[in-house]
């Protein structure tokens, strides 16, 4: 039996589709966190361009082809949260980042937007500010790290970091693609740099405030995945993707501020938020990432998952308050405890519901 044929994205194919007039009308891509986290998206016509989510229908989709709903009441509706511009069929076609309800109007349980607005809302006063450093790894079609050698690994960690030259650094061309997908879109972003582990990668998003954050990296990980898509490359956001030998993990380290904290004089009020934290460790690690603990194991620039930590410049701490900010008595502070696979909105929500309500 001869094998089928392989599918190669070809750019020149599609370039001029993208050309063709569109009538006034509009493409709206719907995307949304399914039920284990990961992205999905589907599109919609709208009648015109769009400024602003109360002009988009509420839609709905199949909850049991996501993993949130049975099939018996599968249906799961779309609600219009934020818009962004979209960088794959520009013009006036946008991408719309939508929270998931249930066909009896609850939130759906991997909705985890739903509370946390509420928490930033209430807590709006402090203007919560937030920035994300999300740590990812690049994977090639078969599951393995690209281009490490198959089934074994590449050279000792070192040069990769923020590398330069030819096997120092994989893919820059699709991280270059993200970075400016993401700018085109209108997502906060802040830099990128190679990372520790040959073929992994970060991204930084913020300063953002309140939901925005969450909002920001939902969307900033779906230009991710849907970037790599056309360069046949998969994405993962494991925080350990190899439990042995001296190879990082990947992290999403959020730096947290409020406006007492951001002003002089703010070094107390820093101090006061790490006792909090600290007060409640374990409730933060709940729902600091999945298979976090394979990651904090106070090795690779990580405190022990049992253990809560602070100091000034210590990457090996729970919470890291950067020397600066120690220097000049105000600022922000690091919670490196969370995993790369995170829920934005879970860890930034519980972030303001512990050291501010």
């Amino acid at each position: 039996m001869s094998e089928a044929p392989s599918y190669s994205h070809n750019p020149t194919l599609l370039a001029p589709y993208l050309e063709l007039d569109q009538g006034g009308k509009i493409m709206a891509e719907y995307i949304w966190v399914d039920g284990v986290g990961g992205m999905r998206c589907k599109t919609a016509t709208v009648d015109h361009p769009v400024s602003n989510v109360s002009e988009l229908k509420e839609w709905n989709f199949d909850g049991s082809s996501t993993g949130q709903a049975p099939g018996h009441d599968s249906d799961v509706y779309l609600r219009p949260v934020a818009i962004f511009k979209d960088p794959f069929r520009k013009g006036d076609n946008i991408l719309v980042l939508c929270e998931t309800f249930n066909s009896d109007g609850t939130p759906n349980r991997t909705n985890f937007r739903h509370h946390a607005a509420k928490s930033m809302e209430a807590a709006k006063e402090h203007e919560p500010w937030f920035g994300l450093e999300q740590e990812y790894s690049l994977l090639d079609a078969d599951g393995w790290p690209l281009h490490w050698p198959k089934g074994g690994y590449p050279g000792p960690q070192g040069p990769y970091y923020c590398g330069v030259g030819t096997g120092k650094v994989f893919a820059r061309d699709l991280i270059e693609a993200h970075y400016r997908a993401c700018l085109y879109a209108g997502v906060t972003i802040g830099g990128i740099n190679a990372e520790v582990m040959a073929s992994q990668w970060e991204f930084q998003v913020g300063p953002c405030e309140g939901v925005s954050m969450g909002d920001e990296l939902t969307m900033a990980r779906f230009l991710l995945h849907r970037v790599a898509e056309e360069w046949g490359i998969k994405v993962t956001f494991h925080p350990k993707i190899f439990k042995d030998g001296d190879w990082n993990g990947a992290g999403c380290h959020t730096n947290y501020s409020t406006k007492a904290m951001r002003q002089p004089g703010g070094m107390k009020a820093i101090e006061e938020a790490i006792k909090k934290l600290g007060e409640k460790h374990l409730e933060h690690i709940a729902v600091y990432g999945e298979g976090n603990e394979e990651r904090l194991s106070g090795k690779h620039e990580t405190g022990h998952i049992g253990d809560f930590t602070s100091g000034v410049a210590d990457r090996g701490a729970s919470i890291r308050i950067p020397r600066h900010v120690a220097a000049q008595g105000y600022g922000y502070l690091e919670d490196r405890r969370p995993a790369s696979n995170i829920d934005p909105y879970q860890v930034t929500g519980i972030i303001v519901d512990t050291t501010l309500l």
